[in-house]
């Protein structure tokens, strides 16, 4: 035999894959279509761990699949190369990003390849690209055209280290996402994109597409629609409107609580409390709102000194100063209703105040020794006692509108997208700053604005770009007067490059637009879109709000990107961590393949866990792959060869060619769903099978049959050793991979069958499928002829056989006992 050798099957076919363009998109106009996508990935300079084939793997698996089952499938990738990461690694290595991007995407290319991704190559696109960037500007154009991008000042976050801003989303526990720093507060003129004004349909049309709920949810939360009432609540310092959806705890308010950054706080803290109030100001402002917002945080506050009158009950109620409370959302102002509202619960019982309960759930005193939170009856509520939850809102809403002391209003936690960064390596926003004009668009034909190549791109320190230091840049004519003008300097957060690229890949050559408009048509929406969940608030929300833009202005004919997403769960180091180079636990797909070969890794990152599971690599679970792999490759070669003496029984042969149209209907289910580790579990329980039937006297037509349709089963998954048994011991013309699915008989396949084992004088000698409703008579003399049963009685005399039906067959023979076997 020919023994298993992965390198020798990798060196024959990783050339000619490429040769008869395997993995090209198909075109054929009479094949339905599917668009399989990873998410735009970032060529750090670690390169790829065996951690991001979890993502990579199944992806081409399931592209090889769809190929096979006659889809024409879109399956491109390309990089996200612009941002932060790459232009503080370039700093720190004193190596150009131009250069240092090139040379990680290289790599990148190069580690995707090594474990075989079938990705149409010849549809690559990189964002740093002035021919991609072009289009990136024209977008920003587009949204600044329709209103929906504009400059303004105020706070923001500021890292000092990477010396830029960032947006909410990429601050968490105080500190920068990118480094680590510790980030404080800059007031800046910064550009943002009106994302507030699709807040709801942002929302609604979460209900159209087949995402993981946990994904709907998060982008619910984050959007943070409220329907409710803003009251006033007058204070010596003037009316203080506070929003809430649970109007009926009004008389259950016993503080109220303003944001750090109100308005209002400088009026209301008194000079006995300023010092407090300064210090504890100071301290909030190196934390993030998502931070500030966590339910399992201490909540922390100061008292201002003042009071305000309660609209309902006229009595004077303290006024706090609370982090948890943000300026963002609603008001930047909350009721205190301790009884009511379990963040309020904790801050109160943190400073002692008052608790009251104005809802039970029957309308009778629970006690406040704890919150309750759901709707009900009122009590201590005034005129408003006995009514339920929604018709004291209605009632009190209404009383309080007549008298102007309150009004309905929808509010949102969504903040606009920050989209300007202080730094070199991004796409430079199209727009000219003129006295005279004021901010101008970079006229079209003018596009794109060149990212200049300069040698000092580190930031400057002094909240400008480096860009801003190139004069020959900078100074421009405007495009509308005349006059001297200046460039904007920011350049765009990497976000806008990942906010429409899907649709570049449907034809990444056009010359004269973003995408070609038919292509476009025909490919779109992305049919499947895999990537984590890490970017459920930032990329797959600024990619769907782009979307809806776009389909405003005419340029596309659907509202969603992305049809269907999978989050592909995390694969830790074997201790237990994420890997990371600072942890020294990181783990390269090239020193798995080296050692296991191509085929073995693929298979053992399918089979680790499911799908979207969190698990942990075990290099002794890789071993094992490999042996199913040696073992399927002899059993191929051994049954391609073998003669067949003694012809199996008609009922052996049946339930043989049963199992193997079972075996494709499980399969095809399990690809089709993601349930990559079942599938290969499955193989490998049914290679378990074809080995015990080796000597059942199978005929070596359908033993041809099983092995081919083996072969044709594993091929997506493990692609070399699948090429082998096909061209070289099967003998067959053409690629496997070039094949159709193979097809199961739905009879076949459904006929209900179960597994006995069949006994020699109580001893297990072999086991056989059967099927439920098969008579006895035939289970007994299909388990006679099973070669090893024959062997076992070697001649003997049967004095008794028990079935039990559905579990064993027991032949019972005379002494001598059967000789081993």
């Amino acid at each position: 035999m020919i023994p298993y050798n992965f390198q020798a099957q990798q060196n024959q076919w990783r050339p000619f894959w490429p040769q008869i363009e395997l993995y090209k998109t198909g075109t054929d106009p009479d094949k339905p279509k599917h668009y399989v996508l990873d998410f735009f990935p970032y060529p750090s300079g670690e390169g790829l761990s065996v951690g991001h084939g979890r993502n990579y793997i199944p992806t081409c698996v399931y592209s090889r699949f769809l190929r096979r089952q006659g889809y024409n499938v879109l399956h491109p990738m390309g990089w996200d190369a612009f941002g932060l990461p790459a232009e503080n690694y370039a700093i720190r290595s004193g190596v150009h990003p131009a250069i240092t991007t090139q040379r990680h995407t290289r790599f990148y290319r190069q580690q995707m390849d090594t474990i075989e991704c079938s990705y149409d190559w010849s549809r690559e696109i990189n964002s740093t690209d002035p021919a991609y960037y072009h289009w990136t500007q024209w977008f920003f154009l587009l949204l600044y055209q329709r209103g929906l991008a504009y400059r303004a000042g105020g706070k923001q976050w500021w890292c000092p280290h990477c010396q830029t801003v960032l947006a909410n989303e990429q601050v968490s526990q105080g500190e920068c996402d990118r480094c680590g720093a510790t980030v404080t507060t800059k007031e800046l003129e910064q550009w943002f994109f009106k994302i507030t004004d699709y807040a709801d349909r942002l929302i609604n049309d979460l209900e159209t597409i087949d995402w993981p709920e946990n994904i709907k949810t998060m982008q619910r939360n984050w959007i943070g629609r409220s329907e409710g009432f803003v009251v006033q609540f007058a204070s010596e310092a003037g009316e203080i409107p506070v929003f809430t959806t649970r109007l009926d705890t009004l008389f259950g308010v016993t503080f109220l609580a303003l944001a750090p950054e109100h308005p209002l706080v400088e009026r209301l803290i008194t000079p006995e409390q300023q010092a407090a109030a300064a210090s504890y100001i100071n301290t909030t402002q190196t934390i993030s709102e998502m931070d500030r917002l966590s339910t399992i945080r201490h909540k922390t506050g100061v008292f201002t000194g003042s009071y305000a009158t309660h609209p309902g009950t006229g009595q004077p109620i303290p006024i706090w100063i609370a982090d948890y409370v943000l300026m963002g959302y609603g008001t930047g102002a909350i009721m205190g209703v301790p009884g009511h509202d379990s963040r309020d619960y904790a801050f109160a019982a943190a400073f002692t105040l008052p608790i009251v309960e104005v809802i039970t759930p029957d309308g009778r005193p629970q006690g406040v020794d704890r919150c309750f939170t759901g709707e009900g009856i009122l009590i201590n509520s005034g005129p408003y006692t006995g009514l339920s939850t929604a018709e004291a809102i209605t009632k009190m809403g209404a009383d309080l509108t007549q008298q102007g002391q309150a009004h309905s209003q929808v509010k949102y936690k969504l903040r606009d997208w920050l989209i300007s960064r202080q730094r070199y390596w991004g796409a430079p926003i199209p727009i000219i700053h003129c006295p005279a004009c004021g901010p101008v668009p970079v006229p079209e034909d003018q596009l794109p604005v060149r990212l200049p190549e300069i040698a000092d791109y580190a930031p400057a320190g002094d909240g400008r770009s480096p860009l801003a230091r190139v004069r020959e840049w900078v100074e421009v004519s405007c495009p509308v007067c005349g006059r001297d003008a200046r460039r904007e300097t920011d350049t765009m957060d990497g976000f806008a490059c990942s906010s429409w690229y899907f649709l570049r890949f449907a034809n990444p050559d056009m010359p004269d637009k973003p995408f070609d408009p038919e292509a476009v048509a025909y490919w779109l929406p992305v049919d499947t879109y895999v990537g984590g969940a890490e970017h459920a608030v930032m990329h797959l929300l600024y990619a769907r709000f782009w979307t809806k833009v776009m389909y405003d202005a005419g340029l596309v004919s659907f509202q969603e990107p992305f049809t269907r997403l999978l989050n592909q769960g995390v694969l830790h180091a074997p201790d237990g961590r994420r890997m990371s180079k600072s942890k020294g636990n990181v783990i390269t797909p090239d020193s798995v393949v080296a050692q296991y070969g191509t085929d073995a890794t693929r298979a053992y990152t399918l089979f680790i866990g499911p799908f979207d599971g969190n698990v942990i690599w075990d290099e002794s679970g890789i071993r094992g792959v490999t042996r199913w792999l040696e073992r399927f490759w002899y059993l191929a070669q051994e049954m391609m060869n073998q003669t067949v003496t003694n012809a199996a029984a008609p009922a052996i042969e049946t339930w043989f060619i049963h199992a193997r149209h079972r075996q494709i209907e499980r399969m095809t289910g399990e690809m089709a769903q993601f349930k990559f580790n079942t599938a290969v579990a499955g193989l490998m329980e049914y290679l378990n099978y074809l080995w015990r039937q080796k000597d059942a006297g199978i005929s070596p037509a359908i033993w041809r049959e099983t092995i081919a349709a083996y072969t044709s089963l594993m091929a997506p998954i493990t692609p070399f050793i699948a090429e082998s048994v096909w061209r070289e011991i099967l003998g067959e013309a053409g690629s496997i991979h070039q094949q159709p699915w193979p097809e199961y008989d739905p009879t076949l396949a459904q006929a209900e069958v179960v597994e006995m084992v069949i006994q020699v004088n109580g001893k297990v000698r072999d086991r056989m499928q059967v099927a439920v409703d098969m008579e006895e008579a035939e289970i007994v003399a299909a388990a006679f002829q099973h070669p090893i049963i024959q062997k076992q009685i070697n001649g003997a005399t049967v004095q008794q056989t028990i079935v039990v039906p559905g579990k064993l067959i027991n032949f019972v023979i005379p002494s001598p006992r059967p000789v081993s076997g």
